[in-house]
């Protein structure tokens, strides 16, 4: 196939820092991929992105109208897979970067998915919970033409959680006259949602870090551990480095940062968080800033906040051996060459946190199937996945000389070029 020339304007409607960084991570990548030019401008730009006005009666009775989106990057696959985040950042160049890294992390764990994401541009800390269920359920009918169980299925994200794809699961239902539970993932287990999907995303971090420290002769029980972010990805790989024998000294959220070089008491921590809804003066620690935290000397460093934490400003300072990546996009593309060079090993996110949408597909295997796994059979089954996915990536950096982020998307974009190659274009 000859190759192509892209065309100048295309970049304008993506035009975003993190799809920049999405799109760089990409080129890096393609020459080691081996893949046809064609396919490979293919990839760059997602292949259908939605824009949407989505008005809400609010409390006062006044009316609010919020800008929404949901990009779906490639279904070479399969359908399209991916969360639905409310916060006042969500663009559709953030979107579009999201939906791309999840084609290569559902490819990298040999998924039947293709990669989306979602969103609605708002302030949720100031909406009430009655507003946010208008919001969820006009959001999920604008969507109906374009999502499905065999199109395009959500699950929740930023600021979403169970009772946000409870709603939508239901308004989709509505519509069509007959539960539907496999529109959604990620959703309560009383309405088809599974065991152990609320815990996958933090779990599977720490499967991949422990398979990481045995690779490099650290084993993980002897490991001085930092986690940035303490919801539901950091403060669940927290507890489970705990449980692993790893010593967690340090961990922020939004409110502060908490540090103590004997180990924090996870249980009471958790137990501080749930009564004043954040780690900041919890006692028996020291109180550090987010910028410190992530400066700290440690072995391992778990970034399960947000995108650009590590940037090439800070990169230079981070004194750790080994960084997991919990969020999505949390180390710049200048951080990463600094690291790099620096001999500190970047687990990257398309493979470490993606135990989320590995049991999010176990969910929808079993809500297509109505038949329910026990939590020790996806536990067994995640760690399977995710294991597999970190030996290729392992042994592919070794052949190729890559790092472990380059490794990780030339299997990813391999397996989706693969499909693309097979299938052909239409028409």
């Amino acid at each position: 196939m000859a190759s192509v020339e892209q065309g100048a304007s295309t970049e304008l409607e993506w035009d975003a820092p993190l799809f920049h960084t999405a799109v760089t991570q990409l080129e890096q990548a393609l020459p080691h991929a081996d893949v046809d030019d064609a396919i490979g401008l293919r990839l760059r730009y997602p292949e259908q992105a939605v824009m949407l006005s989505v008005p809400v009666k609010l409390d006062d009775g006044t009316a609010a109208v919020f800008p929404a989106y949901r990009v779906q990057h490639s279904s070479a696959l399969g359908p399209t897979k991916g969360g639905i985040r409310y916060d006042q950042e969500v663009t559709l160049g953030e979107c579009a970067a999201l939906a791309m890294w999840m084609t290569w992390k559902c490819a990298l764990l040999r998924l039947p998915y293709g990669g989306a994401k979602g969103g609605v541009r708002c302030n949720p800390r100031q909406m009430s919970q009655g507003e946010i269920q208008r919001l969820t359920r006009r959001f999920t009918s604008e969507l109906l033409p374009f999502i499905g169980p065999q199109e395009d299925i959500p699950a929740p994200d930023m600021a979403t959680n169970e009772q946000t794809m409870a709603w939508m699961m239901d308004t989709y239902s509505m519509q069509v006259g007959h539960a539907v539970p496999e529109i959604v993932t990620g959703k309560p287990v009383s309405i088809g949602g599974s065991v152990f999907r609320h815990e996958a995303t933090g779990a599977g971090v720490v499967i991949v870090t422990e398979r990481a420290c045995a690779r490099l002769g650290m084993p993980l029980a002897r490991q001085r551990c930092v986690v940035q972010g303490f919801g539901n990805v950091g403060g669940i790989a927290a507890t489970e480095l705990a449980e692993r024998g790893a010593r967690v000294i340090a961990v922020s959220d939004v409110t502060g940062g908490v540090l103590n070089e004997a180990g924090l008491d996870l249980p009471a921590l958790h137990a501080w968080v749930r009564e004043h809804g954040g780690v900041a003066d919890f006692a028996e620690s020291q109180h550090i800033t987010n910028a410190e935290l992530l400066e700290l000397p440690c072995d391992v460093l778990v970034l399960a906040a947000r995108e650009d934490q590590v940037t090439a400003e800070n990169a230079t300072r981070v004194e750790t051996r080994l960084v997991a990546e919990g969020a999505n996009g949390p180390t710049s593309v200048e951080a990463d060459e600094i690291l790099a060079e620096r001999g500190i090993y970047v687990l990257p996110d398309v493979l470490t946190n993606a135990g989320g949408v590995t049991v999010s597909y176990f969910e929808w295997v079993q809500d297509l199937g109505r038949l329910f796994w026990t939590r020790n059979e996806i536990r067994a089954r995640l760690s399977d996945k995710l294991t597999d996915a970190f030996d290729r990536v392992w042994r592919l950096a070794e052949d190729r000389g890559l790092t472990l982020r380059s490794a990780a998307l030339v299997g990813g974009i391999r397996e989706v070029a693969g499909a693309m190659e097979a299938r052909g274009f239409y028409p």
